[in-house]
């Protein structure tokens, strides 16, 4: 695992990067102002490293299984590897050239991986180390690798070329031997043509010395090590894919393109001993069946007590087109069919041995497609699933934003996995899951961690991520609250709206109180409580908003009242919704009916819903269509369970919701929460032409039909519209040439003058502050933060109590700009005088459908509790980040005290306050992959990493910080990477990993029986080492392949494995080996000595015996 190298920057001093051009301009206020906040973090407490990476593995092509240890490899088409064991075991490795993973071969419980990459290279990984590593690689210059096998408890390693050569390496010191076996030898000589590439190799499963060799063209050999020359040749007319023995050694099984079975006797090479066709179809009159689609892979499994197992991918007939790919299990009499969701990369048969020679007793099927992971139970009638024990289902619906929540309050993972553990499905092996090896870390983080992440069909997940594990706690589908399209005639209009109207576009979550609000693409807003207890609604509580451009059809604006949207109707009331297909958005203008006006972009549900434990819908806000425009999308969002609010901001202004009375509080446009007096007023544009919808999540320009390319979305907190964010963005990405294959953000008939210029709600922060610079008492505000950089008050005046709210409404009054910055508000938060966060006021949690009685015990509203304060000296600092800079403001003075130019080059796409090391800092992301830290609230510089450049719109809109220095984002649509900017962390890493490789007893080998063992019978051995050593064989050529040393050898492993605690783990781990080697040496030599006295024990009985009879006496 790759460690960065920070830069230290020292204390109090201006440092520059030329990197990420970041000014480090900290302007220090006065004396008394430096001398009011100790802070403790230095740089020294911070270090940047990769944690874990969770998820299914991107693009797999290939798969592993160690049966002693049982742990899974998977390698990827980007040069990757993942490694399973049991639940919570899992790691991840990288090949530095890239290149696809074509083939992997475990040492079987020798704790090694073997890899062969498609630029013909291969590597020798150790796993006995947590973070695994490689030893040797060998990368070939003259030929192309196209199989690799290594036979059980041997250490020569067969490679076939596409030339259709076959070498052997010695994996011990990964060199060549000088044996090869040459393509022109192993055919017959009168061959006029080139068998193709080897596509198969394996020995003999009763002889070590026979080798068969199996060719593209439908040739197969079996090659005699020992004499170097081939014993017999097997002809087909059909090319070869795959090949698999009997365990005696006597027949095996080969595949071909025209999906037939080959069954060969060894001794009978003229022709096929059976030719099945398992999908074909077989004419009456006797005559050939017709050919099937190739049958890729085959494997041929027997058991002690009864038929044995023929598994086979691929094979259908021709006219199964559009058919889902399958697995067929052949066993006796029986075809099982298996169909799959997604297309079959490989798969594995997992056997009770490891020895090729003995019955195989298979008992699970382990199937790789391309975005899942399989395994079935050979065992049960039916052949049911296992229930996986990975997070592989992350991709389940692409993600389209993400939350990071760590150091949560303890009792909510028990709560949320009660809720979910309802949700699971039914129908699973009652087996355990079969790959169970490796242990757990012994990391001493013991804080409840979790993990939000809202997909493009509006469902959104809960993961508990404590431990550096990753386990679904609970999922909620938002779009059960909406009307499904259920015919042709109703699907949505796809030139206009992306496929998924559902899409979560960001979210708001509560720990405290456990609301959770999220906003979708239709630019709808839900409102959720958890409750333990099931209900059924009735009716869906429904908001319909009218957020109105603040610039109509004249050119300067109105803040008075006249131009406030009327208020919303309910649900019941009539709504011209119904005269459209429900999920449709159109643009209006071309409406034969005049444009549309009123009309939500989905209809909510109007049946009864429900509701299962768990997050149960509160509300549901949605805006409306404009005089033919549609509504524009969130952009912000924010919640206060203390208060009862929510707001939600666009292109078009903010709104405030009360959640609890279901009513609109207020609608306001950007410019009217400027004072008129206001200098940062920004002055009102020409009037916009009516324009297309934007149209959602998804890129209507994209190449592809992927749908995790397909659809994206902002984090929580975006700093602009969709259109001008991820354009910018995308624009960022092109100028750097990092990678000109992304889809570019859906085009929109706004000019790009008036979208740059138009100013837009990026980010809202309830707290407890002073509104005004005369204000002595801290009150209910909200801060809100612009696209344009721009940080407005609103001061709310709340009822005394909860009972007054019902006849006293909330009231507001702006207060005009507090400050403003270079660049789009991302984040804001408010700091006590001591440097401590004021977090929003939230209310405990408390059942919503729990009695009266109860309610009350728990629910109590938190009156603010004004700090003394003198009105000479500030009591707060307002902490607040733009996409360039950073800035603390003194309150209630108002008074700018500390400044810090971020980046000039770049832009900041993701910042957050967080708590790590006991105290407070400001996180960021930047576009050109810096990542940084700033003390708070001096803002000095304390980490500055070039960590990871903006390569791919995914990574800006799912990266994310939580406390206690960690941070995620997704690295692929289906992989999160964790990582870690605490030092703290980076020196425990080593305890809190997994280990791969555990001691395990390899199994006895079989018994070769009285007969076998007397008549010469059973599994015949090979010395391979007086066969392919230097001695007999000779050197091998030294242009044909370059040894490379990996750094995984003792001083590579020395220097992964950080601190005195790898070194002891090490330490006992090779001492519990010698242990157990000694151990096993021991009783060997006990048992001969036994023997021993046995033998002479009865030696001297028969000579006492016969020691005074004649030789005819005997």
């Amino acid at each position: 695992m790759k460690k960065f190298n920070i830069r230290k920057v020292l204390d109090g001093l201006t440092a520059a990067s030329s990197s990420s051009s970041s000014s480090a301009t900290a302007q220090p206020g006065t004396p008394r102002e430096n001398d009011v906040v100790q802070e403790t973090l230095q740089s020294e407490h911070f270090q940047l490293c990769k944690t874990v990476r969770h998820g299914f593995p991107y693009q797999p092509s290939s798969m592993a299984f160690d049966p002693v240890q049982k742990i899974l490899a998977v390698g990827t088409q980007t040069g990757a590897l993942r490694l399973f064991g049991r639940a919570g075991v899992e790691c991840y490795c990288q090949h530095e050239s890239g290149a696809a993973v074509i083939q992997l071969q475990f040492l079987i419980n020798e704790g090694a991986l073997v890899s062969a990459l498609a630029d013909d290279s291969i590597h020798l990984w150790n796993l006995r180390q947590k973070i695994p590593a490689i030893l040797h690689s060998l990368k070939f210059n003259r030929e192309r690798i196209t199989y690799c096998h290594l036979p059980f408890q041997s250490k020569w390693l067969y490679i076939g070329s596409e030339r259709g050569n076959i070498h052997i390496v010695n994996v011990e010191s990964f060199t060549l031997s000088g044996y090869v076996i040459m393509w022109n030898k192993a055919i017959e000589l009168s061959t006029k043509t080139h068998p193709g590439p080897v596509v198969h190799i394996s020995d003999n499963p009763m002889d070590e010395g026979k080798l068969l060799i199996g060719f593209e063209c439908g040739v197969v050999v079996l090659w005699d090590l020992k004499s170097k020359k081939a014993d017999y040749r097997y002809n087909y007319d059909e090319a070869i894919h795959s090949v698999a023995w009997h365990h005696e050694g006597k027949q095996f099984v080969c595949s071909h393109s025209d999906g037939t079975l080959t069954t060969w006797n060894i001794r009978a090479p003229a022709k096929p001993a059976q030719i099945i066709t398992p999908h074909g179809k077989q004419p009456k009159d006797g005559k050939k069946p017709e050919p099937c689609k190739p049958i890729l892979k085959v494997e041929y499994k027997t058991t002690r007590a009864g038929d044995p197992f023929m598994v086979v991918f691929g094979g259908l007939s021709y006219d199964t087109v559009g058919r889902r790919a399958c697995l067929t299990v052949m066993h006796g009499k029986s075809t099982a069919v298996l169909e799959m969701d997604y297309p079959i990369v490989d798969f594995l048969t997992l056997c009770e041995t490891p020895y090729p020679n003995d019955f195989q007793e298979p008992y699970a099927v382990v199937v790789l497609l391309e975005k899942d992971l399989v395994v079935i139970d050979l065992g049960q009638i039916g052949y049911p699933i296992f229930e996986s024990q990975y997070p592989l289902t992350i991709h389940e619906s692409p993600v389209t934003c993400c939350e990071y929540f760590a150091d949560c309050p303890a009792e909510l993972i028990p709560a949320l996995y009660s809720v979910g553990s309802l949700q699971k499905r039914q129908g699973y092996s009652k087996k355990e899951w079969p790959i169970s090896g490796g242990n757990w870390g012994q990391g001493t983080q013991n804080y409840p961690e979790i993990i939000i992440t809202g997909h493009a069909d509006g469902s959104i997940k809960f993961w508990d991520a404590s431990a550096l594990m990753l386990q679904v706690l609970y999922k909620l589908k938002t779009a059960k609250v909406f009307e499904r399209a259920r015919g042709k005639e109703e699907k949505p209009n796809t030139d206009i709206v992306d496929e998924d109207p559902f899409a979560i576009q960001t979210l708001f979550w509560c720990p405290e109180s456990r609301m959770l609000c999220v906003a979708g693409v239709s630019a709808h807003v839900i409102i959720y409580r958890f409750s333990k207890q099931e209900v059924t609604t009735d009716v869906v509580q429904l908001l319909e908003v009218r957020m109105q451009c603040e610039f109509g059809e004249v050119d300067s604006p109105d803040p008075g009242g006249e131009q406030t949207p009327t208020l919303p109707t309910s649900a019941a009331s009539s709504s011209p919704q119904e005269a459209e297909p429900p999920n449709q958005l159109s643009a209006g203008i071309n409406s034969s009916e005049g444009p549309r006006d009123n009309i939500p972009c989905l209809q909510v549900r109007s049946s009864p819903l429900k509701q299962s434990p768990g997050y149960q819908v509160e509300l549901v806000v949605q805006l409306v269509w404009v005089s033919g425009e549609p509504p524009q999308q969130i952009t912000s969002l924010a919640v206060n369970s203390s208060f009862g609010l929510v707001v939600f901001g666009n292109s078009n202004g903010l709104a405030v919701v009360d959640y609890v009375q279901k009513t609109l509080l207020l609608h306001m446009g950007t410019s009217e929460l400027y004072s008129p007096s206001d200098p940062c007023q920004r002055q009102p544009h020409s009037p916009r032409k009516p324009r297309q919808p934007s149209g959602g999540l998804c890129d209507s320009n994209d190449g592809s039909n992927n749908s995790e390319d397909r659809c994206k979305s902002p984090t929580s907190g975006s700093t602009s519209p969709c259109n001008s964010d991820d354009e910018r963005k995308q624009n960022f990405i092109e100028k750097d040439g990092k990678d000109n294959a992304f889809t570019r953000s859906r085009s929109s008939s706004v000019t790009s003058i008036d979208r740059e210029s138009r100013e837009v709600i990026s980010s809202f922060y309830f707290c407890e502050s002073f509104p005004k610079k005369s204000d002595s008492l801290v009150s209910p505000c909200l801060l809100v933060g612009t696209t344009q950089g721009s940080v407005m008050m609103v001061a709310l005046c709340l009822p005394p109590g909860s009972e007054q709210k019902v006849l006293q409404p909330v009231s507001f009054a702006t207060c005009g700009t507090l400050v403003r910055l270079k660049g789009g508000i991302l984040t804001m938060a408010l700091l006590d005088a001591g440097g401590t966060l004021l977090p929003p006021s939230d209310e405990p949690w408390y059942d919503p459908n729990a009695s009266d009685e109860e309610k009350e015990k728990v629910r109590r509203r938190r009156p603010a509790t004004p700090p003394s304060s003198q009105e000479s000296q500030d009591t707060q600092f307002a902490v607040l980040c733009s996409e360039k800079q950073a800035k603390v403001v003194g309150m209630p003075s108002q008074t700018r005290i500390y400044k810090h130019n971020i980046t000039e080059t770049s832009f900041v796409l993701r910042a957050d306050v967080v708590q790590t090391g006991g105290a407070y800092c400001i996180a960021c992301f930047c576009a050109n992959g810096h990542i940084m830290t700033l003390s708070l609230p001096s803002l000095r510089p304390l980490l500055d990493v070039n960590y990871l450049p903006l390569t791919d719109m995914r990574i800006a809109r799912t990266f994310c910080f939580s406390n206690l220095g960690q941070a995620l984002y997704l690295t692929s649509p289906t992989e999160i990477q964790r990582i870690t900017y605490s030092q703290e962390t980076c020196d425990n890493l080593q305890e809190m990993l997994s280990e791969l490789f555990t001691p395990v007893e390899t199994p006895e080998a079989p018994n070769r029986g009285f007969f076998k063992g007397l008549f010469g019978g059973g599994a015949q051995s090979l010395d391979r080492e007086d066969l392919f050593g230097e001695t007999t064989a000779g050197k091998a050529s030294r242009s044909l392949a370059q040894h490379i040393p990996g750094p995984g050898g003792m001083e590579g492993m020395k220097g992964a494995a950080s601190g005195v605690v790898g070194d002891l783990a090490r330490a006992r781990v090779a001492l519990d080996e010698r242990g157990q080697k000694l151990g096993e040496l021991e009783e060997r030599t006990a048992a001969m000595m036994a023997s021993a006295e046995s033998f002479s024990k009865h030696a001297h009985n028969m000579m006492v015996k016969y020691k005074d009879k004649k030789w005819y006496q005997l």
